[in-house]
């Protein structure tokens, strides 16, 4: 079987694999270097959290190949399969882990029950046979898991946490057996090895929920996906699966309905809910020619639409595949915890013999030695290393996409946290992005109607905001929209081409002086008037002539200021860069209240820019949605784009904002710090927890029940912390797409 070729990369094949059987990041690590040495593979990610793995390559790979890999070192794969099915089967298996915890439970209580009443004087301890046919009963179906993942170890070569946990209770039970059946008269300790398979037990299965939380975001977002579609065929409507829609097909949606697809409105009009895109449940009021997105619910209305992106090419399939390749990712604080997990456990078990030995040689007993040896074993768990990092990764990016933040990296948050300079765009990223056509000012002799045709005509070939303002304005006014040939696009000036014969361009005044055109003084006079009341004025040169300045107005976004006032608050610097009239940014700039507004910036110019504020020591965030943003934003140590903007600006970017409310970029750079403080606190609390008890396990001051009991909290504490990510919230009330 072959990896499928990923359309969304250049030369990249990538494959998900779900992992069974890791129990610590000693696991994830020994899994990430069997796939990484598979012929092909490049790069291979081990979510210890997700329990599963991202392998990419330059070439197709048998996925059977990768799985073999991982079941030569001990461990069960299989292809990742939809989010839902995943947690659905990782829910059943905590079911049953569940009850046999209780059973477990069951079967210890009389071996502690002595323990409990010996303080208050009574006597209810059970006869040696009955206490080794208990714990052997625990011993060999409770620990049964521990056992055959750590036999898989020792064939592949490999130490894992089963392995110290095996040993040590395995060492506890048979010198009480060794004990009792030899009649040494030694103590027994059939009890501390069931209570440690049982803690142990109990720990899995609270780590295992903990886990389903963490990583629910993914079925929560595939749940906003129908799983059928009703289809507007020839011989009357009929409901197929989604994933038999193909592009062009007319989908019919009823009241109360969710949108099964990506697409347009051909006839009907409803208030739609999209929370998905605008975090806002208000629903809003569509109608023919507007778009829909696949988990919008229809209101009141039936409506028909036209598919335009279908299955994985929807927003909702593309939202889902970040956040799942964003799960996988790996922190680089992660990288020095792998380091030391590779080699945690040899060091474990050569400190377990060195305990045994050291009590031995200092004149203690078999007995004691070989106890306190054992509580080494059972403390010194590395499963709380292992989730310290992609416990909270797997939370915070999820935490992100219900508010409308999707991030293609943990990189990119571990970069976003020393972001202390922004840069924005202008047009549609501080501004709405929707200008109006305020005037049209002609030369003389010529029509204002027909300037504004063939400038429509030549636009209606662009994305740009200012495009649409004009196609808007004709279609307003009742004129004719051509279709322009032999279009070409001049980034930073404006676009060329031929409209009903005539050759046409509009832009501004690089333009004008790339083409060596002077215009009348009129229109320069014009010109200069609306660039002083920072309106936004382009020149329509038509067959090598000046004819027209079309000015157009875009007012800033409703919480631009918000946003920038919350940047800096938090001590970050902003400024925007805008290919507009400097005089056009400057007036933007001054209403928005910004120290530094530069106009008639280029893409290069912008790129330049940034480079210069990265020389002189500046963390730098770029903003924007255009085409033209793009090399600003490849070259920003954090890009940041909106999802209203163009399809290469959130291909460049390293953050998408499902949402044009800028007050998320600070939102952003504060969720970066918290998973960045969550991490520490994990990775503060892992390391100490071994660093103090593995010591008094070693002298003795430990028993191994106490042991079983902390290092099954452990875990449980770390996922815990990184839980409390999950109630993170923007500073300001945004929404979420729950």
């Amino acid at each position: 079987m072959a990896v499928a070729h990923d359309p969304r990369t250049k030369s990249d094949y990538r494959v998900n694999l779900a992992i069974e059987g890791m129990t610590c990041s000693g696991c994830a690590g020994r899994v990430e270097r069997a796939l990484s040495v598979v012929p092909g593979v490049t790069v291979a990610r081990v979510n210890l959290a997700a329990e599963r793995a991202e392998v990419v390559s330059d070439s197709a790979v048998e996925v059977d190949d990768l799985v073999a890999a991982v079941e030569a070192t001990g461990y069960h794969a299989h292809v990742n399969a939809a989010a839902a099915v995943e947690d659905a089967r990782r829910h059943a298996q905590w079911r049953r882990e569940g009850w046999l915890v209780l059973a477990m439970a069951g079967l210890v209580l009389p071996l502690v029950l002595p323990m409990l009443a010996a303080p208050f004087g009574g006597d209810l301890m059970l006869p040696a046979a009955a206490q080794a046919g208990l714990a052997a009963i625990v011993q060999l179906v409770g620990g049964a898991r521990f056992y055959r993942a750590a036999w898989r170890a020792v064939v592949a070569s490999n130490a894992n946490m089963d392995l110290l946990v095996s040993l040590g209770t395995s060492a506890a039970f048979l010198l009480s057996m060794y004990n009792w059946l030899g009649d040494t008269g030694g103590a027994l300790y059939f009890e501390a090895a069931a209570v440690v398979v049982t803690l142990v037990l109990f720990g899995k299965w609270l780590e295992g929920g903990a886990k389903r939380r963490a990583t629910r975001t993914l079925s929560q977002l595939l749940a906003l996906r129908p799983a059928t579609a009703r289809i507007d065929a020839a011989n009357g409507p009929r409901e197929v699966a989604v994933d038999m829609v193909t592009v062009g097909d007319r989908v019919i949606v009823k009241p109360g309905e969710r949108v099964p697809v990506d697409g347009r409105i051909l006839e009907g009009q409803s208030e739609i809910e999209e929370t998905l895109i605008s975090g806002e449940s208000t629903p809003v009021t569509r109608g023919p020619g507007d778009r829909v997105v696949v988990g919008a619910v229809n209101g009141g209305g039936l409506l028909r639409i036209e598919a335009e992106a279908v299955s994985a090419d929807s927003s909702l399939a593309k939202i889902i595949d970040l956040v799942d390749r964003a799960q996988a990712g790996k922190a680089g604080v992660q990288r020095l915890v792998d380091r030391v997990t590779a080699v945690f456990v040899p060091v474990v078990l050569a400190l377990a013999a060195l305990t045994a030995a050291s009590w031995m040689v200092a004149g203690g007993s078999l007995e004691v030695a070989l106890i306190n040896a054992v509580t080494v074993l059972v403390i010194a768990c590395p499963c709380v290393l292992g989730l310290a990092t992609p416990a909270a990764i797997v939370v915070g990016t999820g935490v992100a996409a219900r508010h409308g933040i999707l991030v293609k990296s943990v990189e990119a948050l571990e970069v976003a946290r020393v972001i202390d300079t922004v840069v924005f765009d202008k047009t549609g990223t501080l501004t709405s992005g929707a200008p109006t056509v305020v005037a049209i000012d002609v030369a003389a002799g010529q029509d204002a109607a027909d300037v504004l045709h063939v400038a429509a005509g030549l636009q209606s070939g662009s994305e740009h905001p200012l495009a649409a303002a004009m196609v808007a304005a004709a279609e307003a006014r009742g004129l004719a929209v051509d279709r322009p040939d032999d279009l070409m696009a001049d980034p930073g000036q404006g676009v060329r081409g031929r409209v009903a014969g005539r050759t046409v361009a509009v832009g501004n005044q690089d333009l004008l002086a790339a083409l060596d055109i002077t215009p009348p003084a009129e229109l320069l006079d014009a010109w200069r008037d609306h660039d002083a009341a920072g309106r936004t004025a382009v020149w329509v040169v038509i067959e090598g002539t000046a004819r027209a300045v079309i000015a157009m107005a875009d007012a800033p976004r409703p919480m631009a200021r918000a946003g920038l006032a919350a940047l800096a608050g938090r001590g970050v610097e902003t400024l925007m860069l805008s290919g507009d009239s400097p005089r056009v940014a400057a007036a933007i700039g001054a209403e928005l209240g910004l120290a530094t507004s530069l106009g008639a910036m280029s893409p290069a110019d912008k790129a330049a820019r940034l480079a210069a504020l990265k020389a002189a020591g500046h963390h730098i965030a770029m903003v924007g949605d255009g085409i033209n943003d793009a090399p600003a934003l490849a070259h920003a140590d954090l890009g940041i784009a909106l999802a209203s903007g163009t399809d290469i600006a959130a291909a460049t970017a390293d953050v998408t904002l499902m949402r044009s409310d800028l007050r998320l970029v600070g939102a952003v750079l504060d969720l970066a710090g918290r998973m960045r403080l969550t991490i520490i606190q994990n990775l503060f609390w892992a390391f100490l927890f071994n660093v103090i008890g593995m010591p008094l396990a070693a002298f003795g001051y430990l028993s191994p029940e106490f042991a079983g009991a902390a290092m099954a909290l452990s875990s449980v504490m770390v996922i815990g912390n990184a839980l409390r990510l999950g109630r993170w919230r923007p500073a300001a009330d945004i929404g979420d797409i729950d």
